[in-house]
C-alpha cells in the first residue's frame, strides 16, 4: 500500500433517532409558528371588533344626543340661548294668534247700482246710489275712534263682513259708536245710506221705499266682495267671502230680516242675523223661515212704542234654532242703539260674542251670551240654541 495513502475516514450511519427529533423540534418550531401567527390573527380580529362596537356606540350616542336635543322645547332651557353653528340665538316662531282690539279705519265709498232707479221729487230718475261707510280692522294703536283711510290690517285678514241698515229718516252717523266698537273687535262693517229713506234724502224720507232696501242690501254684499276680490285696492284681501251677518235697527232691522230669512229677498251668502227693534216688512206678505237658516239675535226694548215687543215676537217666536231675544227692560226705540247707558254697552258685548260665536267660530263665545244678557233690572236674554 502506498505510504502516502491515507484510508478514508469511516462514515457513521445516520441516527435515524437524532433525525426523528430534529424533525420533530422542526414540526413543534413550526407549529409555535403558525400558532402564534394565528394568535395575532385573533388578537386583530379582536381590535377590529372592538373598534366596530366601539363606533357603533358613538353613533348610538350622537343619535340619541340629537333626538334629546329636537325634542327639547323652549321650556327645558330655562331661558338659555340655544345657539347653532353661526352662534345666533334661535328665536321662537311668531304667534298666529289675531290681536283682540284694532284701531278703526274709515272709508266712504260710492256705489252705483245702474240696473235700478229712485224717482226724484221733479219727476226724474236716476240710478241708485248707495254712498257706504265702510269702518275695517286698521293699523294702529286699538281704539274705537274713526281713522279716516287709514291703512287696513291685511295682515290679520281676512275678516267677517257686517253689513248694517239704518233706521227711516236716520244715517249711519247715529250708530257710529256701534259700528266702530265691531270694527274695533275685527270686523269689516259696511253701512250704506239708503237713498230714499235716509234723513237728507230728496224731497225728504219716504217710507214707501223701503220695499226696495232688500235688494240695496244684497248689493252692497256684493260690491263688498268685489272690492275684496280685486287685485289691489284698499279693501283687497280683507274680507272672508264665507262670514258674511247682516244686522239694522227700525227700519234697517226689517231690511236684515227679509235679506237673511225670507224666500224671494233672501241672500244664501248670509251666515247671521242681529235685528235690533225690527220687524217684518209691512208691505210684503208673511213668510215662513227656513230650515238651516242663519242663527238669529234680536234685541228689543220693552218700552218701545214704535216697534212694539210684539213686532219682534211675531217672527222670533217662529224661527228656527239657533235664536236668542235679548230683551231691554224699560228701553225706547232708538237710544239703546245710539247713545242710552248701559244699554249700548249691553247691546255690545252681547252682539260681539253671538258674531264671534256664528262668524269667528270662537271657542267659548256662545256660553257667554247668558251672563252678557241678563243684567239685573236692565236686561234679559232667552237662549234657544
Amino acid at each position: 500500500m502506498p505510504r502516502d495513502f491515507v484510508p478514508p475516514t469511516p462514515r457513521r450511519p445516520p441516527d435515524v433517532t437524532s433525525e426523528r427529533a430534529a424533525a420533530r423540534r422542526a414540526g413543534e418550531r413550526n407549529r409555535a409558528g403558525r400558532e402564534r401567527e394565528q394568535a395575532k390573527r385573533k388578537r386583530a380580529i379582536r381590535r377590529q371588533r372592538l373598534l366596530a362596537f366601539g363606533l357603533l356606540a358613538l353613533v348610538g350616542g350622537a343619535i340619541a344626543l340629537t333626538v334629546a336635543l329636537a325634542g327639547s322645547g323652549p321650556a327645558r332651557t330655562h331661558g338659555a340661548n340655544v345657539t347653532g353653528s353661526s352662534g345666533a340665538s334661535q328665536k321662537p316662531p311668531p304667534s298666529t294668534a289675531r290681536p283682540s282690539s284694532y284701531a278703526v279705519g274709515l272709508r266712504i265709498v260710492g256705489l252705483l247700482d245702474t240696473s235700478r232707479t229712485i224717482n226724484l221729487p221733479d219727476g226724474s230718475s236716476e240710478p241708485r246710489t248707495l254712498t257706504t261707510e265702510v269702518r275695517y280692522p286698521a293699523l294702529g294703536a286699538p281704539s274705537a275712534i274713526d281713522v279716516p283711510n287709514a291703512p287696513a290690517a291685511r295682515a290679520d285678514g281676512p275678516f267677517p263682513l257686517v253689513i248694517f241698515g239704518h233706521g227711516f229718516a236716520r244715517t249711519p252717523g247715529l250708530y257710529a259708536r256701534l259700528l266702530q266698537t265691531w270694527a274695533q273687535a275685527g270686523y269689516v262693517v259696511a253701512a250704506p245710506v239708503f237713498p230714499l229713506e235716509n234723513a237728507h234724502a230728496p224731497g225728504g224720507p219716504d217710507e214707501s221705499d223701503l220695499i226696495n232696501q232688500p235688494a240695496d242690501m244684497r248689493f252692497v254684499i256684493s260690491r263688498m266682495l268685489a272690492a275684496s276680490n280685486a287685485s289691489s285696492g284698499p279693501l283687497a284681501g280683507l274680507i272672508d267671502p264665507k262670514q258674511i251677518a247682516v244686522t239694522g235697527q227700525s227700519d234697517g232691522g226689517d231690511t236684515a230680516l227679509a235679506v237673511a230669512y225670507d224666500g224671494p229677498y233672501r241672500d244664501p251668502r248670509v251666515g247671521a242675523a242681529i235685528i235690533l227693534s225690527g220687524a217684518e216688512i209691512p208691505a210684503l206678505s208673511s213668510f215662513t223661515f227656513p230650515r238651516g237658516g242663519p242663527p238669529l239675535l234680536a234685541a228689543q226694548g220693552t218700552a218701545d212704542t214704535i216697534n212694539p215687543p210684539s213686532a219682534t215676537s211675531a217672527f222670533f217666536d217662529i224661527a228656527q234654532r239657533p235664536k236668542y231675544l235679548l230683551k231691554l227692560l224699560g228701553a225706547e226705540h232708538l237710544p239703546p242703539y245710539s247713545d242710552q247707558q248701559p244699554q249700548l254697552t249691553i247691546i255690545e258685548r252681547v252682539t260681539i260674542a253671538f258674531l264671534d260665536g256664528y262668524l269667528k267660530h270662537t271657542p267659548g263665545a256662545l256660553q257667554q251670551l247668558d251672563s252678557l244678557g241678563n243684567v239685573t233690572g236692565t236686561a234679559t236674554m232667552l237662549a234657544e240654541p
